[in-house]
């Protein structure tokens, strides 16, 4: 999984996208390629680290309000390296 430093991507590079659930509507943004996004990715990450990042901030003051976030194909894996296991879990919080 890779991140992107939310200070290299601008609002013209998101599209909304709809997620039809059974019984609502939401909305994501995917994002467009742009030579300028800065990427990182941990790729010496042990079983008892974690990752955490934020999905979406309704704050309008400056800091960052999601991180886009994507999966690829590490060239320097090596072949039989067993493939990357995650879990995914989302947390709500309120201040």
């Amino acid at each position: 999984m890779a991140i992107a430093d939310a200070r290299s991507i601008g609002t013209k590079e998101l599209i909304p996208s709809s997620r039809v659930y059974p019984d609502r509507v939401g909305e994501v943004y995917h994002c467009t390629f742009n030579p300028e996004h800065r990427w990182y990715y941990f790729p010496n990450m042990q079983r008892n680290e974690a990752v955490v990042f934020k999905t979406f901030d309704s704050s309008k003051d400056g800091r960052a309000r999601w991180t886009a976030h994507t999966a690829f194909d590490d060239p320097t894996s090596p072949p039989e390296a067993p493939p990357r296991e995650s879990i995914e879990m989302r947390t709500l919080a309120f201040f």
